[in-house]
């Protein structure tokens, strides 16, 4: 039978507590365990930030070391364990909830602690030996979670948005090859789902690739402003406990290690109390969830059916649609896209009212903001994936359906008006609205066109003059 403790002792401002023994958080981290048992969700949920914080905690031992305010030995030993976060480590020790009080100061500790008890193992030393290596002494010099977590929100912010990046443009991708699969395609295209004008599915493809991509470049510009940091601003932003060139060598070091170039802010009192970057993000993953949610109604329009709707389209089938009616399809994926859409504008809603709810120089609400945004990323790259690998890619065209509603419909009277004259042409919209006819059979019986005539007007170039000008509209993707 073992007789090693189960638990050891940890002080802090409250008092004494027994730690699990085996845990590499301590007394801190064991209290915003009971504080705050609201989402379930700790943050070890979102990896990137877990890596972010290693860097900055990393970042800040190189720069502590170098001003000497860290010892070789201790500063090498908190590099190591920062090293091993970064490499997926120890993330099972993240477990504070990602919804708390304090401003990220619970997530903060969390960290500390694990990167602390970490390095006294590297030095040999037993977990909770804080003589040799401290969570807030040590772990923490020059810093506050004031500037910590913001910090680190931002450089995983920058991770994930790389992913959705990546994602968005794949997508655009996707339909623009749909788009030149499609460039011949005769359809008519609809205003306020009434007939209009003839158009080709490419077109109708090629904007779903211009919407996509057009989103992706603001998603670069929204990512651009979450680079400018406060890291060596401390408590408010004005540096107390920082020394000088501290910020300086942090900030440096931090864009080393985590690859992503952060820059200072120049106002460090502005910049640690204005998430106004975040909710900039926020809006424009918004923008995206809406734009994709609209294309995701229009292929489900386009593949409803197949016999009592548009059919179109075909979506690709992946799944059964029914547990009682046989042979059922659903568009499951764009429905789960439209629901990932939902979410992301309700997700907007909490950060913009946390935003705005912060007071004087600090924003309380960071926490939620953060859960929020890297939901909304996170969400929306996969929903890009899906849409494109299961949806996208496998759609096919309808095209003598297609071509038939053409002939059928009244909008392509439009097109004859020129060489019929109005009043024929009212004429002959009138009688096939009565009758059901298509427009060009009524034609060539009246002896207005003849056949050959009628078949020439009809072709795509003539019909679109877009097609005239350019012969694939679609932007580079």
């Amino acid at each position: 039978m073992s007789t090693a403790p189960t638990t050891r002792l940890e002080h802090d401002l409250l008092g004494d507590r027994e730690v699990p023994a085996d845990a590499y958080y301590g007394v801190h981290t064991l209290r915003a365990l009971e504080n705050f048992p609201i989402s379930g969700s700790p943050i070890s949920t979102h990896p990137d930030l877990v890596v972010a914080l290693a860097c900055v905690k990393q970042a800040a031992a190189r720069a502590n070391a170098e001003l000497g305010l860290l010892t070789p030995e201790v500063a090498g030993a908190v590099e190591a364990a920062c090293e091993e976060v970064r490499a997926g480590q120890l993330h099972e020790e993240f477990v504070v909830d990602v919804i708390q009080g304090g401003a990220g100061t619970s997530t903060n500790m969390n960290a500390n602690e694990v990167i602390a008890n970490r390095a006294i193992e590297i030095l040999g030393g037993t977990r909770g030996d804080y003589a040799r290596v401290h969570p807030l002494d040590h772990v923490n010099k020059s810093q506050s979670t004031n500037d910590v977590y913001p910090t680190a929100v931002k450089v995983a912010m920058h991770f994930a948005i790389e992913r959705l990046h990546t994602a968005m443009k794949s997508l655009a991708a996707a339909f623009a090859a749909k788009s030149e699969e499609f460039s011949g395609v005769l359809k008519m295209g609809r205003t306020q789902l009434q007939d209009a004008v003839p158009m080709t599915l490419g077109q109708e493809f090629a904007t779903y690739a211009v919407m996509v991509t057009e989103d992706a470049d603001r998603l670069a510009e929204a990512a651009a402003l979450i680079r400018e940091i406060n890291l060596g601003g401390t408590a408010i932003g004005t540096g107390l406990n920082a020394p000088r060139r501290y910020a300086e060598l942090a900030v440096a070091h931090l864009a080393e290690l985590s690859g992503v170039r952060v820059v200072l802010a120049v106002d460090l009192v502005e910049a640690t109390q204005d998430v106004g970057s975040f909710v900039q993000l926020s809006g424009v993953l918004k923008r995206t969830a809406v734009k994709l949610s609209k294309i995701c109604n229009d292929l489900r329009l386009l593949s409803s059916g197949p016999r009592a709707g548009f059919s179109e389209i075909n979506l690709p089938p992946v799944q059964a649609g029914s547990s009682i009616m046989p042979g059922k399809v659903n568009p499951v994926i764009p429905e789960v896209v439209n629901q990932v859409a939902f979410e992301v504008v309700g997700n907007d809603v909490s950060i913009s009212m946390a935003a705005e709810g912060g007071q004087l120089q600090l924003n309380a609400f960071e926490p939620i903001i953060a859960h929020n945004l890297f939901e909304s990323v996170t969400h929306l790259t996969a929903a890009c994936r899906v849409l494109e690998q299961k949806c996208v890619v496998g759609i096919t065209a309808n095209t003598e359906h297609l071509r038939g509603v053409v002939e059928r419909s009244i909008g392509i009277v439009t097109a004859l008006n020129p060489h019929l004259g109005y009043a024929a042409a009212t004429e002959v919209a009138a009688e096939a609205l009565a009758t059901g006819r298509s427009v060009p059979e009524l034609v060539v019986e009246r002896g207005l066109m003849t056949a050959e005539q009628v078949e020439a007007v009809m072709q795509p170039e003539v019909l679109i003059p877009a097609l005239q000008k350019r012969a694939t509209p679609v932007r580079d993707v």
